[in-house]
């Protein structure tokens, strides 16, 4: 695993605030105080069980929805219709013209947002060959495939360069390729252009590949936040993995202290009680076989995920 990414500086702080957020659909709970804020300059991943309240944050966010309580601030003040107008969305649910042509298409949702023809022309052109569109700009969209429509519906989302992005599922279908191209181009509006990046997926290593922080929300409200390295000392479990070459025993049954919590192909993780050294681990582990790896473990977000919401 590359090591740690240095953070950019947050030039202003956070510009996006969810404040207390509440909203019910009828008997159900959507969102139960809600509360957290994306820095500028900075990629936030937005991660919880499907139904956790993920899209209806973002689209209260948007102004798509109204809360039923809280409120969204943007650099300190209240969020209206022209702040918003500077906000790209990439929506879970496509929404592009289906019988409107690709860059025809661009170049009206760029002027919609303000930007003069003649820029959005050159933005929307520049997008399409950075997301390496596959297909004639003069096309429709719906004879894209699907991955080249998911592109378009990014660069919709960019065209007007936003200071704020917000993207529910935008890896989702894309292929690997497709993947490492968006992973790159939301880098670059967080680092180069200052941009403040939000989005939701369920592919938590992408998420902990390219996030600065993350919150994670269950049922509704907010179970953790923070940057990866914070979560994981927040619930520290002193685990450590040995490989041992073609070893079937128990052998680690003989050390007080010590729980396994999973073992595949030959590698065990053992949890050790803070009693437990361990250098008598790999001792034992040595005079039961040959040792090919031995050493602490960091939980992956998805172990921390699952740990948070079991």
């Amino acid at each position: 695993m590359p090591g740690p990414r240095p953070h950019p500086p947050i030039l202003a702080g956070p510009v996006l605030a969810l404040l207390d957020l509440h909203r019910r659909f009828h008997d159900v709970v959507a969102l139960d105080g809600v509360s957290f804020e994306v820095p500028e300059g900075r990629i936030v991943g937005f991660v919880g069980r499907n139904g956790a309240g993920k899209t209806t944050a973002m689209r209260i966010a948007l102004g798509v929805l109204d809360a039923d309580e809280g409120e969204v601030r943007w650099r300190g003040a209240p969020v209206d219709t022209a702040t918003r107008r500077r906000f790209g969305y990439m929506p879970e649910e496509r929404g592009l013209y289906p019988k409107m042509r690709v860059l025809e298409q661009l170049v009206y949702l760029a002027r919609l947002r303000g930007m003069p023809k003649a820029d959005a022309r050159a933005s929307a052109e520049r997008l399409l060959e950075t997301l390496e569109v596959v297909g004639d700009p003069g096309a429709r969209v719906e004879s894209l495939s699907l991955g080249n429509q998911q592109r378009v519906q990014l660069a919709a989302a960019l065209v007007h360069r936003p200071e704020l992005l917000v993207l529910d599922e935008p890896f989702s279908g894309l292929d690997p390729v497709g993947v490492d191209v968006l992973s790159g181009v939301l880098q670059r509006a967080a680092r180069s252009d200052g941009a403040a990046v939000v989005f939701s997926s369920h592919q938590l290593d992408l998420v902990e590949r390219l996030c600065d922080e993350v919150v994670l929300i269950d049922r509704g409200r907010i179970a953790a936040q923070g940057t990866i390295d914070e979560l994981r000392v927040s619930r520290a479990r002193n685990l450590w993995q040995v490989r041992l070459r073609d070893v079937d025993t128990r052998w680690w049954e003989v050390i007080p202290g010590t729980t396994p919590v999973r073992s595949d192909d030959g590698t065990i993780v053992l949890e050790l009680a803070s009693s437990t050294d361990p250098q008598r681990v790999l001792d034992v582990a040595r005079s039961a076989g040959d040792v090919l790896a031995f050493g602490p473990v960091e939980p992956s977000l998805q172990e921390l995920f699952r740990e948070v919401v079991s």
